[in-house]
């Protein structure tokens, strides 16, 4: 059958019904479904849709907080804590002007993904395969999932180091009880109750906040608020790795393949589309509306948890001489003046974020293979609709729970390198989905407005920049 002929019998399908358009897309993908296939389609579709409503005019703006949200609080990772916790400790205040920058830097570059998803109802693999060579496709699959690997085995590290410290017990038992849990969470649990659950787990940072506030925490307020707009800036490899740690985790490449494959679900859930890539109605600007709305929260939200961590730990440990964070006890000290309680609110942070990361990491992952290479694929759907998408999220979660016992590191130290990892890559990926978001035969009259394209190159040179300066400072020998 022809490709047109095909996408004249989707149109035809769509307008009658989702029964109809199932099938239509079965045979697309050279696929002879059964009555049961079918059915069984369409009952992923039916519980996808529980939560949805038909009218976005329908839900309060408060439910309209959806990707975006959890794409920033996923931005909180455990690499992130990490990073930001290194960063206070180490340089006090001076680096709090980062986070206003990278503040539009992040809306602009999520908002673009989030974008991406809408107007085509495919993830950012499936734009790149219909519409760029294959080198380009691969070349950043290689890049997402290597990334999204060593961040992986970071934050699983650092989880389990966590537990250890609190109820004791060998670090193997807990790496390996956690790494199951998550991957049980992702693969058996229902995508709706799935997203309320990682909606929730945003709260697991507050602890930083009420530290930061507490008035035993002695901040000079009024430094805080000249650090925060006034750069400051040295050459030295320390200071540059920091900083591209924490450009890396604060603009990650996961999220970006991440939020394009959440707006699909959000959309099917919504009633939308049917499956991905099959949309029932074109975007209009209240969804455009909606999903700027939803990033600027998301994004917004994930900084200012940024900001407490880093005041937090500049006040409690960096003002201490406290400077070298390595454990998770280390790390834990930030939360020092909530008493006997630190050890917990850091670990169930950490817990709590990480089950929330892992999941959003080896997600994109998936998402990116099975677009890749044609699979069936989706949250919304079970395992046995969807098992080489799902064996994907395992695939990658294991291989980062092997990289444990491969290679042993400081469990902080290690989630301040994968998130440097993912700011070395994360520049000619933003190259791609500038491309993408500039392309009207991709996303039509929807292309990039100036200021768009302004933030997002400036986010790509700066970025850029300081990954070479820290690459060359490696090699040369001059890094830390």
């Amino acid at each position: 059958m022809e490709k047109a002929d095909v996408v004249d019998l989707i149109e035809i399908a769509l307008a009658v019904d989702d029964d109809a358009t199932l099938e239509v897309i079965a045979r697309e993908n050279g696929e002879n479904p059964t009555v049961e296939d079918l059915l069984e389609d369409r009952l992923d579709l039916d519980n996808a849709r529980q939560s949805g409503v038909d009218d976005d005019t329908a839900k309060p703006w408060w439910k309209q907080a959806g990707p975006g949200l959890i794409t920033g609080a996923a931005d909180d990772d455990p690499s992130g804590i990490g990073t930001y916790s290194i960063t206070g400790a180490q340089f006090g205040y001076t680096m709090l002007w980062l986070i206003p920058v990278c503040i539009p830097l992040m809306i602009v570059i999520q908002e673009m993904c989030g974008r991406v998803g809408v107007i085509t109802g495919k993830g950012l693999a499936a734009v790149i395969k219909d519409h760029y060579p294959k080198w380009v496709l691969f070349c950043s699959m290689l890049l997402l999932i290597g990334a999204n690997v060593i961040n992986v085995y970071a934050d699983l590290n650092i989880m389990a180091a966590s537990a250890k410290m609190l109820f004791n017990g060998s670090f193997t038992l807990w790496l390996t009880v956690i790494t199951v849990s998550i991957m049980a969470l992702q693969i058996l649990c229902p995508y709706r109750i799935y997203v309320r659950v990682l909606k929730w787990l945003c709260l697991a940072l507050l602890s930083y906040v009420i530290v930061a506030l507490m008035p035993a925490v002695h901040n000079n307020w009024s430094l805080i608020v000249r650090k925060s707009f006034i750069p400051t800036w040295n050459w030295s490899p320390k200071y540059v790795l920091v900083v591209v740690g924490f450009l890396g985790t604060t603009i990650s490449p996961y999220l970006f393949f991440w939020q394009a494959g959440e707006e699909v679900e959000e959309e099917i859930v919504d009633r939308k589309m049917v499956a991905p890539g099959h949309l029932s109605r074109r975007a209009n600007d209240l969804d455009i509306r909606a999903l700027r709305n939803d990033t600027i929260i998301g994004m917004v939200a994930s900084q200012a948890v940024t900001f407490f961590i880093v005041i937090c730990t500049a006040a409690t440990l960096n003002a201490k001489g406290i400077t070298d964070i390595n454990t998770a006890q280390d790390a834990a000290l930030a939360l020092r003046p909530l008493g006997p309680a630190a050890y917990w609110l850091f670990t169930l942070g950490i817990l709590g974020t990480g089950l929330l990361a892992i999941p959003t990491l080896a997600g994109s992952a998936a998402y990116g293979l099975a677009e890749t290479f044609g699979w069936r694929y989706g949250l919304y759907r079970r395992f046995r609709r969807a098992r080489k998408f799902y064996i994907a999220i395992a695939g990658v979660i294991a291989v980062g729970f092997g990289i444990n016992f491969i290679h042993s590191l400081s469990p902080v130290k290690g989630l301040l390198y994968s998130a440097a990892l993912n700011g070395i890559v994360a520049p000619p990926l933003m190259v791609i989905l500038l491309l993408i978001c500039n392309n009207s035969r991709i996303v039509g009259e929807r292309r990039n407005r100036p200021v768009s394209n302004v933030l997002g190159w400036i986010a790509v040179l700066f970025m850029g920049a300081s990954a070479i300066f820290l690459l060359w400072a490696m090699l040369t020998g001059k890094a830390m």
